[in-house]
C-alpha cells in the first residue's frame, strides 16, 4: 500500500485571533511589559492543538493584508459596516505576523489580499505538488476550496474541541449543496459579515433549493429568460422568483462573484519547503519573550511525541527524541515585508 500524500495545514491567522480574542479562554493575559497577549497564545495553542489531531507535515500562517485591500478598492462598502477593533484586538493583530515568524512557523501576508486568499493559493500549489490541504478557519468562505484534495477543518463555538471537519463529500450535509456550488450559493446569499448583501428573498435555504433545481444561478436565469418562469416559482416560490428576474439580482450576483473569488496564484512558497519540524527551543524563546509559557503541546509542530509518551519513557528516549534544528524561513517575493 502506497503511503499517503503529505498533508499540509494552512491557517486563517485573522480568523482565528480574532476568535481567541473574545473567548479569552486564557483570561486576558498580559506580558511583563503589560502588553495584550491573550489572543496570540490562543491563536499559538489552536495550531499546536490541530496540528496534533491532523499530524501535518507542514504548517502556513496567512494573515489579511493590514494596510490595502484590493476588494475594498473595488467596492467601497466591503466591510465598511465593521465597527474599529478594540485597541488591544490592534495590537495582537499586528504582533502576530512577527512573533509566528520569530518562532519559526512559515507566514505569509499578501500585499492588498486577505488570508482567504492564502488559504486559495495554498490549495491550488499543494494540489499542484501532489499534497493535501485542510485549511482551518472559523469563516464559511473557504468551503468554496473544497475539492478531493482540499478539507476545511472549521472552528466553531464551542472550543476546539468543537471543529468540525467538512470534506467536499459532507457539504451537502451542511448547507445543502455540492461544493461545486458553493460560490453561486454564497453570492446568492450574501455575506452580512463583510457587508456584501444577497438576492433579496434568498437566504439559505431558497439558495439552496434553487440550485438544488438548476445546478447554476446561470441556468436558473437562462429558465426565466427563455419563457420558463414557473419552472423557477415551483423551486422557490414566486416572489424569490420575481426578485431573481430583475436587473438588479444580476448585478449583486455579479458583485459578489468578484468580491468572493479567491486569488489561487499568490507567490506562496512550496510546501515542500516549509516542512515540519520547528526547531523546539527556537519556539519557546520567542513566544516566552512576550510572556506565552507553552512547551509540551508544540510536540506536533517540533518533531516530538505526545506528552504523555514522554512522561512513560526513558530519559535516554526524550533525549533521542528532540527535534532537530530547522532552517528559518525567509520572507517570499511578493510578500508583504513586516519583517
Amino acid at each position: 500500500m502506497s503511503a499517503p500524500e503529505p498533508l499540509l495545514l494552512v491557517v486563517d491567522g485573522n480568523s482565528l485571533l480574532h476568535r481567541a480574542y473574545h473567548a479569552a479562554a486564557t483570561g486576558e493575559l498580559r506580558d511583563g511589559d503589560g502588553r495584550a497577549v491573550w489572543a496570540l497564545k490562543g491563536l499559538v495553542t489552536h495550531v499546536a492543538h490541530v496540528a496534533a489531531r491532523l499530524r501535518p507535515d507542514a504548517v502556513l500562517v496567512g494573515f489579511d493584508c493590514p494596510v490595502s485591500s484590493m476588494r475594498a478598492d473595488d467596492y467601497a462598502g466591503y466591510k465598511a459596516h465593521r465597527a474599529a477593533k478594540p485597541a488591544d484586538l490592534r495590537e495582537q493583530l499586528a504582533a502576530a505576523p512577527e512573533l509566528l515568524h520569530a518562532a519559526g512557523l512559515p507566514v505569509f501576508v499578501p500585499v492588498g489580499y486577505e488570508a482567504d486568499d492564502v488559504l486559495a493559493s495554498c490549495a491550488a500549489k499543494a494540489a499542484d505538488s501532489g499534497w493535501r490541504t485542510v485549511l482551518v478557519t472559523s469563516d464559511r468562505d473557504a468551503f468554496a476550496l473544497l475539492d478531493a484534495s482540499t478539507s476545511v477543518l472549521r472552528i466553531r463555538n464551542g472550543g476546539r474541541d468543537a471543529a468540525v471537519l467538512v470534506r467536499a463529500a459532507t457539504l451537502p450535509g451542511v448547507c445543502g449543496v455540492e461544493a461545486w456550488q458553493y460560490r453561486d450559493f454564497a453570492a446568492l446569499r450574501g455575506d452580512p459579515s463583510d457587508n456584501l448583501p444577497g438576492v433579496p428573498g434568498f437566504g439559505s435555504a431558497t439558495a439552496a433549493g434553487l440550485l438544488a433545481a438548476f445546478g447554476t444561478v446561470d441556468a436558473a436565469w437562462a429558465a426565466l429568460d427563455g419563457g420558463r418562469a414557473a419552472e423557477v416559482s415551483a423551486a422557490v416560490g414566486v416572489r424569490a422568483s420575481e426578485r431573481l428576474a430583475e436587473p438588479a439580482a444580476r448585478e449583486l450576483v455579479a458583485r459578489n462573484r468578484r468580491l468572493m473569488r479567491m486569488r489561487t496564484d499568490l507567490a506562496v512558497p512550496d510546501p515542500e519547503g516549509i516542512r515540519l519540524p520547528l526547531e523546539f527551543s527556537r519556539m519557546r524563546r520567542a513566544l516566552a519573550g512576550r510572556g506565552i509559557l507553552l512547551g509540551p503541546s508544540l510536540w506536533a509542530l517540533t518533531g516530538g511525541v505526545p506528552p504523555d509518551e514522554v512522561a512513560e519513557a526513558p530519559e535516554w528516549v526524550r533525549v533521542a527524541v528532540r527535534p532537530p534544528r530547522s532552517r528559518r524561513p525567509s520572507p517570499i517575493p511578493g510578500q508583504l515585508t513586516l519583517f
